[in-house]
């Protein structure tokens, strides 16, 4: 692209910018999101310049007006109220915007979870063979209660925590195999789930594997499918690039598997601290099925309601906060 070209296509949107610059502080809300659209662009466009046109005055105007938008996005903006920002409505749109891997990854741990219950049915005794010793505890168990005290509890929760996060995270980071590794972490989590879950009910355990499962399973499932979704994002980014070159693509979107993997993990804790405090202190499946369906239906709730808030605007591109903050 020849310079008179690239200002030609990028004028009237630094104009633009310019005007709500000098407006910062009497915009609508429309407006700011605009606001953080267009600093965006126009950080691309800075990039642009720098490594075409370094020495034109085209690239001088560009670093000044960045630099100007810059501290109109955020002027004002602590790192409190970000934090807040962010769990309260980024992170949920982040998730909403990735509706497709969402599905994807959940047909991905879902499937093989039926395949896997399948398998306990037509045959059991080699099944029970290939499983880890730890998981054909549901064979045998009469309760949940393990007999912990408060400290081996405290202990329990907070190896569960370490475990969920490390798996999720490995989801995450799997991304950058192609989404393979990924897609392998959700098929073989389904799988011992669905087959555990089988066994349980064959040996006539199945309210105890839901007494022991449900209250947390919900919601650590669910961090699951976000982790994976994640993932196979990270790899869509590898594998079609779009209008974007492919580093930049995979940049973008593992700056956003960051994003999503530190929300995720707040919600990680959560279900540590349920399944180390209630699902193995001897609480009947009743409750533990409750307790799992009231946080799986806040979690999803809050992708629906907030996400979808944040996708009706739809002058707000994905990612917009987070790809602002790695343009800055």
């Amino acid at each position: 692209m020849k310079l008179p070209e690239f200002v030609a296509a990028g004028e009237a949107h630094w104009a633009e910018l310019r005007q709500l610059c000098t407006r910062r502080r009497s915009l609508e809300a429309d407006e700011v999101l605009r606001l953080a659209e267009l600093y965006r662009s126009a950080t691309a466009d800075l990039a642009t310049a720098r490594t075409r046109f370094p020495n034109d005055p085209v690239t001088t105007d560009l670093e000044r007006l960045v630099a100007n938008a810059r501290s109109a996005v955020y002027a004002g903006t602590g790192r409190r109220e970000g934090m807040v920002a962010f769990f309260a409505d980024t992170y949920w749109a982040l998730i909403f915007e990735r509706r497709r891997p969402l599905a994807l990854a959940a047909l991905l741990l879902i499937v093989p979870g039926l395949l896997g219950s399948l398998w306990s049915v037509v045959d059991p005794d080699g099944l029970g063979r290939m499983l880890p010793p730890e998981f054909l505890w549901v064979t045998a168990a009469e309760s949940t209660d393990q007999g912990y005290g408060s400290a081996g509890l405290v202990g329990f929760s907070t190896f569960v925590l370490t475990n969920n996060v490390r798996v999720t995270l490995t989801a995450f980071a799997l991304g950058v195999t192609y989404g393979i590794g990924t897609g392998w972490i959700l098929v073989q989590n389904g799988v011992i789930l669905g087959a555990m879950a089988g066994l349980a009910v064959g040996s006539g355990n199945g309210r105890v594997f839901v007494a022991a499962v449900v209250a947390h399973g919900v919601l650590e499932l669910s961090c699951i499918v976000v982790a994976g979704a994640s993932g196979l994002s990270l790899g869509r980014a590898i594998l079609r690039p779009g209008s974007r070159t492919r580093r930049e693509s995979l940049g973008h979107e593992a700056v956003v598997a960051v994003q999503l993997a530190l929300g995720t993990s707040a919600w990680l804790v959560l279900a540590g601290f349920v399944e180390g405090f209630g699902s193995r202190t001897g609480l009947s499946w009743l409750p533990t099925t409750v307790i799992g369906l009231v946080l799986g239906t806040l979690f999803w709730g809050l992708v629906i309601w907030r996400g979808r808030r944040r996708d009706s605007h739809p002058g707000q591109p994905l990612g917009a906060n987070v790809s602002a903050h790695t343009a800055a």
